[in-house]
This record gives C-alpha cells, structure tokens and sequence, in this order.
C-alpha cells in the first residue's frame, strides 16, 4: 500500500497545481495553432485554375476534382499523349502536374501504381502535389507514389508534415515531462523531503515506480494533448477536409500506432529526466543536467530527417524509432512491425532507467554525497 500512498501524492501534487496542468495542456494548443494558421496561409488562395495531364482512368479522378471544386478552384483534365511535351509545359507553368494510373487500376491490387510529376517550385504545382497526395492516402492506398519533380528540390510542405511535426511532437512531450519531473525528483531531492521518504522501510523500487508511474501518466496528459493538436490541425495544414483525412489508411490503426509511439516515448523521457535529476544536488544543476538530454532528443529527432538513409537497425534507437514511425504514418506508410518494435523498444529502456533509478536511490553516496 505505501507504494500506492506514494503515487497519490504525485497526482495530489499535480491536480491542485493549476499551473502544471495548463503547463501539460499547452503544447497541444501550440500545435493546433501553429499548423492550423500555417496552413491557412498555404491554403488560402481560391480561383486557381490547373492543367492535369491524365494518363489511364481510377474513380479517384472524379473524387479528387470533387475535393479542388470544393475549394474554389478549377481543374482540367487533358489526356496524356505525349509526356515530354506534358514535362516541358510544367516547366514552363503552362500546365500543373501529371497524373498517371497504372492499366486497369485497382486501388488494392498488387500492381497498382500512380504516377505524378509536378512543378516543386511552383505554388500551384505543390498545392495539387499535397492534395492529390492527401487524397490517394486517404481513400486507402497501400503503395508509395512514384513522384517526380521537373525542378530540383521537394515539397516543403510534406517534408513539415512528415519530419518536423513529429520533431515538434517529441519536443513539446518533452517539456511536458520536464514540467513535473524535475520538482518531483530534484525538487524534493533539495528540500529534503526525498530524504525522508528514504528513511522509511519502502523499497526502493518502490519509491523508484512510485515516481515514476504517476509521472508518466501526467505526462502521458500533455501527450494526449499534443496527439489532438495535431489531429485537428491536419485537415487545415494538408489543405482537405475531415472526411478525407478521417478515411481509408487513416483509418483507427493509424491514429492509434500514432498516439501509442508517443506514449512510448513519455515514460522513458520522464525515466531519463528523474535519473539526471536524482543525480543532481539541486533543481538548478538538475535543470542544466535535463538541457543535455533535450539536446540528444533533438539531435535524434532531426536525424530522423534523413530516415531514407537509415537501415532497419534505427529502431532500436530511443525516440528516432518513434519520430521515424510517426513520420512514415503521416506519410500513409504505416509499417506496422517497425512500429510495435518501436514502442517495445523504447518501453524497456524505461523500465532500465527505473531499475537504474531504484540503485541510484540506494546509494547514499548518489542521494546524500556521502
């Protein structure tokens, strides 16, 4: 029971503090805000008119006209003849994109495949690039899009969407965990209350997961908080509706692998955080001690950049497993053993920091300098 008795101080602590509870809550509305008028700038102009080259025939064509009209904007669809031509006037913006089906298309047949080339430096071209690319994920395309650019460079928006929004996931769970580890642990650690805590017959294993647990399920708060901000930021980021993006692979498993990686990542954070802190001899040095760690999340978040490059061996590395995961979802590429690796991986490094957590508060030389 007294481990218990333990984990209802830290939610007593934490439920009678009303700034730690917006402190948890507001990284999700940063989230939303951000992307949500990032995307109105993006997607705020209507009245384009687009020139589609049309090879082959999919019921995905009618759908995807039906989503640009719904906009204000108009397309034509010409069929593809010559492609070299079709190449040279998207260079020269007299046309938008090639748009290319595979004979017979079957949305879920083991041939199917779609084509598009577009202009990456045009506003246009890249608008109906992350259209027509939202859409096929949507209405549940198992197999990547062979895209061509006639320009050198990518679509910066999709590279936000897939890669920085994980990043800034990762980065504001992180904050979150910071909040409430750090005067849990070092806090106490300071004003001696830890001390006390110590002197009792609790295990120390106890105390270790009596921190730990009730944390980590705070925490696991702000990382909720951070999941429906950037759920309810995508529609306006991706530039579709709701019953678009709510559709085919972003379907329920989806959207769970997507808030199960990062509730993976909440506990060994705030495992990493308690055991600098238990370290520390103040909230001060335990501060500077925690600003490491963000760094090294960082630099492993934005490695995640150049995941293309990565072998399958990135998910036995903590949090880059996650944000690789997150990134390859929001892309419609859901690679599902990679994810569940992923979120096992980065459970039992946690559940090592709580056994290292648990020895560090054995040692009187770690806890009291001695």
């Amino acid at each position: 029971m007294k481990i218990v008795a333990l984990m209802k101080k830290e939610f007593h602590r934490f439920f009678h503090d009303p700034r730690l509870i917006v402190t948890i809550l507001l990284p999700g509305l940063l989230i939303f805000l951000l992307y949500f008028f990032m995307g109105s700038m993006i997607h705020s102009e209507s009245g384009r008119e687009m020139r589609v080259y049309l090879s082959g025939d999919s019921a995905i064509v009618d759908f995807l006209g039906q989503q640009i009209e719904g906009r204000g904007d108009k397309v034509e669809w010409i069929p593809l003849e010559n492609e070299e031509e079709a190449r040279a006037e998207i260079k020269e913006g007299k046309a938008t994109a090639i748009l290319t089906f595979t004979k017979d298309f079957d949305l879920f047949g083991e041939d199917a495949r779609v084509g598009l080339v577009y202009d990456s430096g045009s506003e246009t071209g890249s608008y109906f690039y992350s259209l027509a690319t939202s859409v096929l994920i949507s209405v549940g395309m198992r197999f990547p899009i062979d895209v061509q650019t006639v320009q050198e460079g990518g679509n910066v928006g999709m590279e936000i969407l897939t890669s920085i929004l994980p990043f800034l996931v990762v980065t504001f769970v992180f904050s979150a965990c910071m909040s409430v580890t750090l005067e849990s642990v070092a806090g106490e650690k300071e004003r001696g209350t830890l001390a006390t805590i110590l002197a009792t017959s609790v295990k120390r294993s106890h105390i270790a997961i009596g921190k730990i647990v009730p944390l980590s399920c705070i925490a696991a708060i702000g990382a909720a908080s951070s999941f429906f901000g950037v759920i309810f930021s995508l529609p306006k980021l991706m530039g579709i509706g709701f019953d678009v993006l709510f559709a085919g692979s972003y379907g329920f498993l989806s959207y769970f692998m997507f808030f199960l990686l990062i509730l993976s990542v909440v506990p060994l954070i705030v495992s990493a955080i308690a055991a600098v802190s238990a370290l520390a001899h103040t909230m001060k040095e335990a501060s500077g001690y925690t600003g490491v760690i963000m760094i090294v999340v960082m630099v492993l978040s934005f490695v995640s950049l150049a995941a293309d490059g990565l072998g399958s061996w990135a998910v036995a590395v903590p949090v880059l497993n996650a944000v690789i995961s997150m990134g390859n979802i929001l892309s419609g590429e859901l690679v599902l053993w990679q994810a569940l690796v992923s979120v096992g991986a980065n459970l039992l490094y946690a559940a090592l920091l709580v056994w290292l957590i648990a020895r560090m508060l054995s040692s009187e030389r770690v806890m009291f300098g001695k």
